[in-house]
C-alpha cells in the first residue's frame, strides 16, 4: 500500500439485514467517490437484500462476509482496528441490541468489538420495533458509550406501513460521515455530547394577522439546522424545534415544527424537561397581533387602514434561564443586533440570565439567509470568544465546544 493510499481515510460499512440495505449502495458510492477507502462488511442477512458482488464492485475490495475467511489476516480484529470510522447502514433492532450487549457472533459484530474509531449506526425499522423498549434501552446504552445513533426518519415503511422508522437519507448520513471523519482528523473530541439530549430552536415565528398575512422575520433558519446537525455528529440525541424554515431535516435529529412564538415556546419547553442544553437559535417574534382577523382585511378606497395593535409574545429564553428544568441544563441565546452589537449583548446577556449569549450583528446580507455567519459568544462568567466570519458550522461548533465542558462540570 502506498503513502496515498495509507492516507485515504479508511470506512468500514456494515450493513445487517434489512429491506434498507439496498439503500446503503447510495452511502457506498458517495463514500467511494469522495476518496474514502471503504470496506463493506454485510451480515449473512443483508446478503439476500444485496450480494456480495454488488458490495465488492462499488466499493473495489472483497466484501468481507466470514470470520473464516482469510483467517491468516485475522479479519475480526484487524478490520476494527484500522478504521478510522465504522458506520452501519442500515442497523437492525437486532443488530442495536447485539451492539448494546457487546455480541460478537460474526464478522460484523467482532469488527465492532474491536473498533477504537468513532462509530455510527443508522437505524431502519418498523415504528412498533423502535418504538419498543428494549431498543430504546439499547439505543441508550450505544449512546451513553459514545456511539453516534441517529434518529430514523418518519415516512413509508415496508409494505402499506408509515411511522418512524424509516432509513434516514444516504446523502445526509455521508454529511454527517464526514463531519464526523473531519473532527477527528482535527484530533477533536468526536464525541463530546454522546448520551446527552440537546434542544435547538431555529427558524422564525409567524404571528398571524388575518388568513392572508402575518408579521414575521427573515430568519433562514441555517444557523439553527447547523447547530442540531453538529450536536448529532457529536454524539447528541438531538430535538430541532424548527419554525417556518424550507430545509431539509438534518439527519438523525428529531424535527418538531411550529408557526407561532407560543407554539414555539409550548414545543421548547416540553422538549427542554429531560435535556441537558437548550440554545434559542430561533428568531422568536416579539409581539403578536392583539386580535386576529378571521377574515381577509381588505382594502378600502379612500380610508387608511385600522392601527394593528401590537401585544407581547413570552419570552421564551428568560422562562428558561430562571426555571431551568433539570440541575446543571445549560441555556444559550442568540442576539441579533444592529448596532452596538456588544454593548446591547450584555445588557441582554444579564437581563436574560442565560450561560451563554451568541451576539451577531444583523442586516442586508448579514447573517440571515447567509451560509456564513460571524459572531462574539458572550458567557456569564464575562468571558468572550470571538468567532470569525466563516462557515455557519463553524459558529455552531464552537457554541457546542463552550457548552461541553459546562455540561462535564455541572455533571461532577
Amino acid at each position: 500500500m502506498d503513502k496515498r493510499e495509507r492516507e485515504r481515510p479508511r470506512v468500514v460499512l456494515g450493513v445487517s439485514g434489512g429491506i434498507a440495505a439496498y439503500k446503503a449502495c447510495e452511502l457506498l458510492r458517495r463514500l467511494t467517490e469522495s476518496g474514502h477507502d471503504v470496506r463493506v462488511v454485510p451480515t449473512a442477512s443483508a446478503l439476500h437484500f444485496v450480494g456480495e458482488a454488488t458490495w465488492s464492485a462499488l466499493s473495489g475490495h472483497p466484501a468481507a462476509t466470514e470470520v473464516w475467511e482469510s483467517v491468516h489476516e485475522v479479519p475480526h480484529v484487524r478490520i476494527g482496528q484500522a478504521a478510522d470510522l465504522v458506520v452501519v447502514a442500515p442497523a437492525t433492532a437486532d443488530m442495536l441490541a447485539k451492539a448494546a450487549h457487546g455480541l460478537a457472533d460474526d464478522l460484523l459484530t467482532n469488527t465492532l468489538l474491536t473498533a477504537r474509531c468513532p462509530v455510527i449506526f443508522a437505524p431502519a425499522m418498523h415504528t412498533e420495533m423502535w418504538e419498543n423498549p428494549a431498543t430504546q434501552e439499547n439505543v441508550a446504552t450505544l449512546r451513553r458509550r459514545g456511539a453516534i445513533v441517529v434518529e430514523p426518519a418518519v415516512g413509508r415503511l415496508t409494505g402499506v406501513d408509515t411511522g418512524k422508522g424509516r432509513f434516514p437519507d444516504p446523502v445526509e448520513i455521508f454529511a454527517l460521515c464526514r463531519r464526523v471523519l473531519a473532527r477527528g482528523a482535527e484530533g477533536a473530541a468526536v464525541t463530546d455530547l454522546a448520551g446527552r439530549h440537546v434542544v435547538v430552536s431555529a427558524g422564525g415565528t409567524r404571528e398571524p394577522l388575518d388568513p392572508v398575512r402575518y408579521l414575521g422575520n427573515r430568519s433562514s433558519g441555517k444557523q439553527g439546522y447547523a447547530l442540531a446537525a453538529t450536536a448529532a455528529a457529536r454524539g447528541a440525541r438531538v430535538t430541532l424545534v424548527a419554525g417556518n424554515t424550507e430545509l431539509p431535516d438534518p439527519v438523525g435529529v428529531d424535527v418538531v415544527p411550529v408557526g407561532t412564538a407560543r407554539q414555539l415556546r409550548e414545543a421548547v419547553l416540553k422538549a427542554a424537561a429531560d435535556a441537558d442544553a437548550v440554545v434559542m437559535a430561533a428568531a422568536v417574534a416579539d409581539f403578536r397581533p392583539a386580535v386576529y382577523t378571521t377574515a381577509k382585511i381588505k382594502k378600502v378606497e379612500g380610508q387608511e387602514p385600522e392601527p394593528i395593535v401590537l401585544v407581547r409574545n413570552p419570552d421564551i429564553l428568560a422562562e428558561l434561564s430562571a426555571d431551568r428544568a433539570r440541575p446543571g441544563q445549560v441555556v444559550v441565546g442568540f442576539a441579533a443586533e444592529t448596532d452596538d452589537v456588544l454593548v446591547n449583548g450584555r445588557a441582554k446577556l444579564a437581563r436574560k440570565g442565560c450561560d451563554l449569549l451568541v451576539v451577531n450583528e444583523v442586516g442586508e446580507h448579514k447573517a440571515f439567509g447567509s451560509a456564513e455567519n460571524e459572531a462574539v459568544i458572550l458567557a456569564a462568567d464575562g468571558t468572550e470568544t470571538p468567532v470569525p466570519y466563516g462557515p455557519k458550522e463553524a459558529l455552531a461548533d464552537t457554541v457546542w465546544d463552550l457548552v461541553a465542558p459546562r455540561l462535564a462540570e455541572n455533571r461532577r
